[in-house]
């Protein structure tokens, strides 16, 4: 036994029949609704929240990853676009150098001519300069009075005196602004005495030419050196030579870090330039399908609501269904095993009630008999002092015994079956033979009588001495519950295959603890010696013989209304049901 069905022996009542015996029958229902919608909605809401999470999740780390793959191909373009430039640079300078020997470059006008040459081809040149291998300056072309400055302590020289082709950092030097330098170093050829050629170049043109290759895919790119100073400037991090606080040793290409930054995460990729000693730096704040992702999230959002909205309205609709199916249930089985009790109780007064008419006829017959004899005996006598006493007496036991044969036959009916005998009868006609037989009672409590019919109600097949006796006992029920001064109305449809007549009153209504037990044999509301409690017990009999069915309703105050339903024409006859019981 599974853990749902033990749930629902333990909310719900154990059988019919304790139902009437719950007085928190209606709460017991409630809490069975409301445990079984909470079931419906955790079985129907946890598939969906989970789609929707694996849904959410998987779309997040597609955009991820794609922006990812995206920022990467942008950094290895704009590092391409970069190391274009620095080799572009590279080659003019030692396109010079090779072409050109030491003593025509310290030549003032060749050297302003290269330098001419140099701006007409990238304008961000600012001079050149030809220094010795003691660091000072032969020959400056450039606007400003550098001649004979001595270099040999400046770190960019005793860099390019190590290698043959250094670009340095940008800094400021003697010129106060910012720039950074391209040194080729070339050998003597007839000592191994070396000299220097520099070119200086201004950082804005280093800046400009970052700005150019910016794209939608970043939010920011800036160069920065391995020391981690920015060499260009930076939209979010400073300016240049200023120390960028999110960058330490910079990655290779493909290298891809996630940084926790004031606006959110920020996506950080960087790429090392060859041939210098920066780094070109790619930052993305936020989705680069940042439309996208939101345009999902309401969409997810929406369909999460409408799935919910729809779990919830499908479940309390199927937790409605389910309950009042239960309820309907078990009221059924309730009424079924009513209706087996009453039979049962029926059947077992009908037996005793024959063995009780039994057992009482045969005294009263021999008590019927000597009083006969001694009325007899005492015509045969002459006359004495009390002989009219003695016929008094007599007549009082004839009386006596009569009305217990009265009895007594009337429990011999109850208790066998009588013979049922169809025919077609006018329900109309047969009512207003009862009402006939009632008036004269109903006038002197003045009680008013009205039939409702409608035009064209069809013959019934029925038994007409029965059908009699159920709405005579019914009837005069009613009258016996008005008392004085009231309205007794008859109602008679058509209800498919059979006829309902409905019989309602104005008298004061019946209780609800009496209204259950209105049927039971020997059950009276009248003082005693009014009733015997056998009347509606009968009439339950006969409707059920004849196939029909009897119920009734009240409220207190309101009057009762007995209904009773017969079908038009019988399955099978009266006869083969009796006989088959």
């Amino acid at each position: 036994m599974n853990i749902f069905t033990r749930w629902l022996m333990k909310v719900l009542p154990a059988d019919a029949r304790s139902i009437d015996g719950l007085p928190d029958i209606n709460k017991r229902y409630e809490r069975f609704r409301l445990g079984l919608l909470v079931i419906m909605l955790i079985i129907s809401m946890v598939p969906v929240t989970i789609t929707a999470a694996i849904g959410y999740f998987q779309y997040r780390d597609l955009l991820q990853t794609t922006e990812r793959e995206q920022l990467l191909w942008n950094l290895e373009g704009a590092q391409k676009t970069m190391q274009t430039l620095i080799n572009e640079l590279h080659s003019s300078i030692e396109f010079i150098v090779e072409e050109e020997s030491c003593q025509k470059i310290v030549d003032q006008q060749t050297l302003n001519g290269l330098l001419a040459r140099l701006k007409g081809k990238y304008n961000g040149f600012i001079d050149l300069g030809i220094i010795d291998s003691d660091g000072i300056q032969l020959t400056y072309a450039g606007p400003y009075k550098l001649q004979g400055y001595n270099y040999r302590a400046q770190e960019w020289f005793d860099q390019a005196t190590k290698r043959d082709f250094y670009i340095s950092n940008v800094f400021l030097g003697y010129r106060n602004i910012p720039h950074f330098i391209i040194a080729v170093t070339k050998k003597r050829p007839d000592s191994d005495d070396y000299w220097i050629l520099r070119a200086t170049i201004n950082a804005d043109t280093l800046q400009e030419f970052v700005s150019t290759i910016n794209t939608k895919a970043s939010d920011d790119i800036f160069i920065v050196s391995n020391c981690g100073i920015l060499q260009t400037s930076s939209r979010y991090y400073g300016n240049f030579l200023e120390i960028c606080p999110i960058c330490e040793t910079p990655n290779q290409i493909g290298g891809i870090r996630r940084l926790r930054g004031e606006t959110g995460d920020l996506l950080h990729v960087s790429a090392a330039l060859e041939n210098t000693q920066w780094s070109l730096v790619l930052i993305k704040e936020k989705y680069i399908h940042q439309e996208a992702w939101s345009a999902f999230q309401k969409r997810l959002l929406l369909i999460f609501l409408g799935s919910t909205i729809s779990c919830l309205l499908i479940s309390y609709t199927l937790t409605n269904i389910v309950t009042d199916r239960i309820r309907e249930t078990d009221e059924k089985q309730l009424s079924l095993l009513y209706e087996a009790e009453h039979s049962n109780k029926l059947a077992s007064i009908g037996r005793l009630a024959a063995g009780v008419a039994h057992e009482i006829n045969n005294p009263l017959a021999i008590i019927d008999q000597k009083s006969g004899l001694m009325q007899d005996l005492l015509g045969l006598t002459e006359e004495f002092k009390h002989k009219e006493k003695f016929y008094t007496s007599i007549a009082g036991i004839h009386n006596s015994v009569n009305r217990c044969k009265v009895i007594t036959h009337r429990l011999l009916g109850f208790a066998r079956r009588m013979d049922v005998i169809l025919e077609k009868i006018n329900l109309r006609e047969l009512i207003q033979d009862v009402l006939n037989f009632l008036e004269k009672e109903a006038m002197y409590s003045h009680i008013r009588m009205e039939i409702f019919f409608p035009p064209e109600l069809p013959d019934i097949v029925c038994d007409r001495g029965q059908l009699q006796q159920i709405f005579l006992n019914i009837i005069n029920n009613a009258i016996d519950a008005i008392g004085k001064d009231g309205v007794i109305s008859i109602f008679t449809e058509l209800r498919g295959a059979d006829v309902v007549v409905k019989i309602k009153d104005s008298g004061p209504g019946i209780p609800p603890q009496i209204l259950k037990h209105i049927f039971d044999p020997f059950f009276t509301t009248k003082s005693p010696g009014k009733g015997t409690g056998l009347g509606l017990s009968i009439t339950y009999g006969l409707v059920k013989k004849l196939g029909g069915e009897i119920s009734v309703s009240s409220q207190v105050g309101n009057g009762a209304t007995f209904e009773i339903r017969l079908p038009l024409t019988p399955d099978k006859s009266a006869e083969e049901r009796e006989s088959n019981e």
